[in-house]
Protein backbone atom coordinates (compact mmCIF):
# COMPACT_ATOMS: atom_id res chain seq x y z
CA UNK A 1 0.00 0.00 0.00
CA UNK A 2 1.28 3.48 -0.86
CA UNK A 3 2.44 5.37 2.22
CA UNK A 4 1.32 8.74 0.84
CA UNK A 5 -2.19 9.75 1.97
CA UNK A 6 -2.94 11.37 -1.40
CA UNK A 7 -2.40 10.21 -4.96
CA UNK A 8 -2.23 13.80 -6.24
CA UNK A 9 -1.38 17.03 -4.43
CA UNK A 10 -1.49 20.41 -6.18
CA UNK A 11 -0.42 23.53 -4.31
CA UNK A 12 -0.90 27.17 -5.38
CA UNK A 13 -0.77 26.32 -9.08
CA UNK A 14 -0.64 29.16 -11.61
CA UNK A 15 -0.28 28.82 -15.38
CA UNK A 16 -0.06 31.63 -17.94
CA UNK A 17 -0.01 31.54 -21.70
CA UNK A 18 1.57 34.28 -23.79
CA UNK A 19 -0.85 35.76 -26.34
CA UNK A 20 0.90 37.49 -29.26
CA UNK A 21 -0.96 40.34 -30.91
CA UNK A 22 1.14 40.34 -34.07
CA UNK A 23 4.01 38.26 -35.29
CA UNK A 24 7.47 39.91 -35.25
CA UNK A 25 8.66 40.05 -38.86
CA UNK A 26 12.40 40.71 -38.35
CA UNK A 27 15.09 39.84 -35.83
CA UNK A 28 15.04 43.48 -34.69
CA UNK A 29 11.32 43.19 -33.98
CA UNK A 30 11.91 40.08 -31.91
CA UNK A 31 14.73 41.62 -29.86
CA UNK A 32 13.69 45.27 -29.52
CA UNK A 33 9.90 45.28 -29.73
CA UNK A 34 9.00 41.91 -28.23
CA UNK A 35 7.55 43.26 -24.98
CA UNK A 36 4.93 45.32 -26.76
CA UNK A 37 3.66 42.45 -28.88
CA UNK A 38 2.12 40.11 -26.33
CA UNK A 39 0.13 39.88 -23.14
CA UNK A 40 0.09 37.12 -20.55
CA UNK A 41 -3.24 35.35 -20.08
CA UNK A 42 -3.69 33.57 -16.74
CA UNK A 43 -5.32 30.19 -17.42
CA UNK A 44 -5.11 28.80 -13.88
CA UNK A 45 -4.77 31.00 -10.81
CA UNK A 46 -3.43 29.83 -7.43
CA UNK A 47 -5.23 26.47 -7.62
CA UNK A 48 -4.82 23.83 -4.91
CA UNK A 49 -6.36 20.35 -4.64
CA UNK A 50 -5.74 16.99 -3.02
CA UNK A 51 -7.08 13.69 -4.33
CA UNK A 52 -7.13 10.60 -2.13
CA UNK A 53 -6.20 7.18 -3.47
CA UNK A 54 -9.02 5.30 -5.21
CA UNK A 55 -11.26 8.31 -5.74
CA UNK A 56 -12.48 9.76 -9.03
CA UNK A 57 -12.36 13.52 -9.56
CA UNK A 58 -14.35 15.33 -12.25
CA UNK A 59 -13.22 18.67 -13.71
CA UNK A 60 -16.05 20.72 -15.21
CA UNK A 61 -16.46 24.21 -16.62
CA UNK A 62 -17.09 26.08 -19.84
CA UNK A 63 -14.60 25.96 -22.70
CA UNK A 64 -11.49 27.92 -21.75
CA UNK A 65 -11.99 27.51 -18.02
CA UNK A 66 -8.63 25.74 -17.52
CA UNK A 67 -9.75 22.09 -17.24
CA UNK A 68 -7.62 20.59 -20.01
CA UNK A 69 -4.69 22.81 -19.06
CA UNK A 70 -4.80 21.38 -15.54
CA UNK A 71 -4.85 17.85 -16.93
CA UNK A 72 -1.85 18.58 -19.17
CA UNK A 73 -0.01 19.97 -16.14
CA UNK A 74 -0.77 16.80 -14.19
CA UNK A 75 0.48 14.72 -17.10
CA UNK A 76 3.69 16.72 -17.45
CA UNK A 77 3.02 17.81 -21.04
CA UNK A 78 3.37 21.41 -19.87
CA UNK A 79 4.77 22.93 -16.69
CA UNK A 80 3.42 25.46 -14.17
CA UNK A 81 4.65 29.02 -13.87
CA UNK A 82 4.10 28.92 -10.12
CA UNK A 83 3.15 26.29 -7.57
CA UNK A 84 3.85 22.60 -7.16
CA UNK A 85 2.41 19.31 -8.42
CA UNK A 86 3.14 16.02 -6.64
CA UNK A 87 1.91 12.72 -8.09
CA UNK A 88 2.73 9.58 -6.13
CA UNK A 89 1.93 6.72 -8.52
CA UNK A 90 2.27 5.37 -12.04
CA UNK A 91 0.25 7.53 -14.45
CA UNK A 92 -1.53 6.76 -17.71
CA UNK A 93 -3.23 9.56 -19.65
CA UNK A 94 -6.05 9.47 -22.17
CA UNK A 95 -5.38 12.81 -23.82
CA UNK A 96 -3.69 13.58 -27.10
CA UNK A 97 -4.02 9.89 -27.86
CA UNK A 98 -1.46 8.49 -30.27
CA UNK A 99 0.84 11.50 -29.94
CA UNK A 100 3.81 9.12 -29.95
CA UNK A 101 2.68 7.06 -32.95
CA UNK A 102 4.85 6.98 -36.06
CA UNK A 103 2.70 6.92 -39.23
CA UNK A 104 5.05 4.58 -41.10
CA UNK A 105 5.26 2.03 -38.27
CA UNK A 106 2.78 -0.83 -38.18
CA UNK A 107 0.17 -1.11 -35.46
CA UNK A 108 2.34 -3.76 -33.82
CA UNK A 109 5.44 -1.56 -33.85
CA UNK A 110 3.51 1.41 -32.49
CA UNK A 111 2.16 -0.69 -29.62
CA UNK A 112 5.73 -1.40 -28.53
CA UNK A 113 6.85 2.17 -29.14
CA UNK A 114 3.89 3.75 -27.32
CA UNK A 115 4.05 1.20 -24.51
CA UNK A 116 7.68 2.16 -23.91
CA UNK A 117 6.63 5.83 -23.67
CA UNK A 118 4.22 4.79 -20.89
CA UNK A 119 7.13 3.12 -19.08
CA UNK A 120 6.45 -0.53 -19.95
CA UNK A 121 9.32 -2.91 -20.58
CA UNK A 122 9.37 -5.09 -23.70
CA UNK A 123 8.54 -8.10 -21.54
CA UNK A 124 5.50 -6.31 -20.08
CA UNK A 125 4.31 -5.34 -23.58
CA UNK A 126 4.84 -8.92 -24.79
CA UNK A 127 2.60 -10.16 -21.97
CA UNK A 128 -0.16 -7.66 -22.82
CA UNK A 129 0.13 -7.58 -26.60
CA UNK A 130 -2.69 -10.01 -27.43
CA UNK A 131 -4.98 -8.30 -24.91
CA UNK A 132 -4.24 -4.89 -26.44
CA UNK A 133 -4.97 -6.06 -29.98
CA UNK A 134 -8.15 -7.82 -28.87
CA UNK A 135 -9.37 -4.69 -27.11
CA UNK A 136 -8.67 -2.53 -30.17
CA UNK A 137 -10.50 -4.96 -32.50
CA UNK A 138 -7.78 -4.39 -35.12
CA UNK A 139 -6.51 -7.97 -35.53
CA UNK A 140 -6.44 -7.98 -39.34
CA UNK A 141 -4.85 -4.52 -39.58
CA UNK A 142 -2.20 -4.77 -36.87
CA UNK A 143 0.67 -5.33 -39.33
CA UNK A 144 -0.36 -2.37 -41.54
CA UNK A 145 1.22 1.11 -41.21
CA UNK A 146 -0.98 3.32 -39.05
CA UNK A 147 -1.03 5.97 -41.81
CA UNK A 148 -3.44 3.59 -43.58
CA UNK A 149 -5.79 3.56 -40.56
CA UNK A 150 -8.96 5.59 -40.37
CA UNK A 151 -9.10 8.18 -37.59
CA UNK A 152 -11.36 5.85 -35.61
CA UNK A 153 -8.95 2.92 -35.95
CA UNK A 154 -6.03 5.14 -34.96
CA UNK A 155 -7.78 6.33 -31.82
CA UNK A 156 -8.91 2.81 -30.89
CA UNK A 157 -5.34 1.52 -31.02
CA UNK A 158 -4.04 4.48 -29.00
CA UNK A 159 -6.82 4.12 -26.43
CA UNK A 160 -6.17 0.37 -26.11
CA UNK A 161 -2.51 0.96 -25.23
CA UNK A 162 -3.22 3.77 -22.76
CA UNK A 163 -6.10 2.04 -20.96
CA UNK A 164 -4.24 -1.25 -20.49
CA UNK A 165 -1.06 0.14 -18.96
CA UNK A 166 -2.49 -0.81 -15.53
CA UNK A 167 -1.51 2.49 -14.00
CA UNK A 168 -2.39 3.59 -10.48
CA UNK A 169 -3.58 7.01 -11.70
CA UNK A 170 -5.61 7.59 -14.88
CA UNK A 171 -6.07 11.04 -16.45
CA UNK A 172 -8.93 11.31 -18.98
CA UNK A 173 -9.81 14.26 -21.25
CA UNK A 174 -13.12 13.88 -23.12
CA UNK A 175 -11.92 10.61 -24.62
CA UNK A 176 -14.79 8.34 -23.61
CA UNK A 177 -16.44 8.74 -27.04
CA UNK A 178 -13.71 6.98 -29.05
CA UNK A 179 -14.99 4.91 -31.98
CA UNK A 180 -18.50 3.63 -32.59
CA UNK A 181 -21.17 3.03 -29.93
CA UNK A 182 -20.03 -0.55 -29.28
CA UNK A 183 -16.44 0.54 -28.68
CA UNK A 184 -17.57 3.49 -26.55
CA UNK A 185 -19.42 1.06 -24.28
CA UNK A 186 -16.30 -1.10 -24.07
CA UNK A 187 -14.24 1.94 -23.07
CA UNK A 188 -16.72 2.95 -20.39
CA UNK A 189 -16.81 -0.61 -19.07
CA UNK A 190 -13.02 -0.65 -18.84
CA UNK A 191 -12.97 2.66 -16.92
CA UNK A 192 -15.60 1.25 -14.53
CA UNK A 193 -13.42 -1.82 -13.96
CA UNK A 194 -10.38 0.33 -13.20
CA UNK A 195 -12.41 2.45 -10.79
CA UNK A 196 -13.69 -0.66 -8.99
CA UNK A 197 -10.11 -1.95 -8.67
CA UNK A 198 -9.12 1.22 -6.85
CA UNK A 199 -7.51 3.22 -9.67
CA UNK A 200 -7.40 6.95 -8.95
CA UNK A 201 -9.01 8.83 -11.85
CA UNK A 202 -9.26 12.45 -12.99
CA UNK A 203 -11.84 13.12 -15.73
CA UNK A 204 -12.35 16.29 -17.76
CA UNK A 205 -15.80 16.20 -19.33
CA UNK A 206 -18.86 18.21 -20.36
CA UNK A 207 -21.09 15.17 -19.74
CA UNK A 208 -23.30 15.51 -16.69
CA UNK A 209 -24.08 11.76 -16.89
CA UNK A 210 -20.37 10.87 -16.79
CA UNK A 211 -19.81 13.08 -13.75
CA UNK A 212 -22.76 11.60 -11.90
CA UNK A 213 -21.83 7.99 -12.69
CA UNK A 214 -18.08 8.02 -12.15
CA UNK A 215 -17.07 10.88 -9.87
CA UNK A 216 -16.77 11.02 -6.09
CA UNK A 217 -15.99 14.74 -6.15
CA UNK A 218 -16.08 17.62 -8.61
CA UNK A 219 -14.10 20.81 -9.19
CA UNK A 220 -15.97 23.49 -11.13
CA UNK A 221 -13.54 25.87 -12.86
CA UNK A 222 -14.24 29.21 -14.51
CA UNK A 223 -11.59 31.58 -15.80
CA UNK A 224 -8.86 29.61 -14.06
CA UNK A 225 -10.49 29.84 -10.63
CA UNK A 226 -12.33 27.21 -8.58
CA UNK A 227 -15.99 28.22 -8.39
CA UNK A 228 -17.02 25.24 -6.28
CA UNK A 229 -15.72 21.92 -4.98
CA UNK A 230 -17.89 19.13 -3.62
CA UNK A 231 -19.80 15.97 -4.45
CA UNK A 232 -21.67 15.69 -7.78
CA UNK A 233 -24.98 16.12 -5.92
CA UNK A 234 -23.73 19.37 -4.41
CA UNK A 235 -22.01 20.86 -7.47
CA UNK A 236 -23.92 19.73 -10.55
CA UNK A 237 -27.30 21.38 -9.83
CA UNK A 238 -25.59 24.77 -9.40
CA UNK A 239 -23.39 24.21 -12.45
CA UNK A 240 -26.41 23.31 -14.62
CA UNK A 241 -28.33 26.30 -13.25
CA UNK A 242 -25.51 28.62 -14.38
CA UNK A 243 -26.45 27.93 -18.00
CA UNK A 244 -30.08 29.02 -17.58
Amino acid sequence: MNKQPYAIEVSNLTKKFRIYHERPMTLRDRVVLQKSRYTDQIVLRNLSLKLEWGRTLGLIGRNGSGKSTLLKLLTGIIFPDEGQIDIFGKVSSLLELGAGFHPDFSGRENIYHNGAIFGLSRREIDARFDKLVEFSELHEFIENPVRTYSSGMYMRLAFSVAINVEAEILLVDEILSVGDLSFQNKCLKRVRELRERGCTIVIVTHSVATIREFCDEVYWLEGGDVVMHGTPDEVMPKYEASFR
